[in-house]
């Protein structure tokens, strides 16, 4: 495994849509676990592929509590039910310092392959949906600053702790 370089808000590579894995070989299998480690370094609950200068569609999610782990890897990931509305705060790995409100749908089911190439679906509500929403976004060449309702200023984040 081997960190890689998280790319900031202004490369070119996060605002193009990212291609579809028609392979899982060793390349992708690496590419995943340096993904986890690259994550875990940065402190950050998700990433995508392109967010590491490789277009592939890959995200990763981390919703554990209390400093679990909860690692869920999604190969083209597609959402195939989107229901309820709810805003909330997010940041990004790539915006560093940046967050805002966003309004994402509550509950959402998403098909993908594991790293096996086997499909599964999942469920997913709370921070885990957001987390998902959040990272598909990012293979399609969108960061969270496109669909803030408004930006928050870091000092504000403070004066609330």
């Amino acid at each position: 495994m081997a960190l890689r370089k998280i790319l900031s808000d202004n490369h070119s590579s996060l605002r193009t849509p990212a291609r579809e894995v028609t392979k899982i070989n060793s390349g992708v299998l690496r590419l995943l676990d340096d993904m986890i480690e690259t994550m875990r370094e940065a402190s950050g609950v998700g990433l995508a592929a392109n967010q590491v200068g490789v277009s592939k569609r890959i995200i990763i999610a981390n919703a554990g509590e209390d400093g679990e782990d909860n690692i869920v890897e999604l190969i083209n990931p597609r959402c195939d039910r989107a229901e309820g509305e709810e805003v909330g705060l997010e940041g990004c790995l790539s915006v560093p310092g940046a967050y805002g409100e966003v309004s994402r749908a509550a509950e959402i089911s998403v098909r993908a392959l594991n790293r096996e190439g086997k499909e599964f679906a999942i469920q997913a509500d709370g921070l885990l949906a957001r987390i998902l929403q959040h990272e598909m976004d990012h293979l399609e060449g969108i960061l969270f600053t496109d669909k803030a309702l408004r930006m928050i200023d870091p000092e504000e984040l403070q004066s609330e702790e």
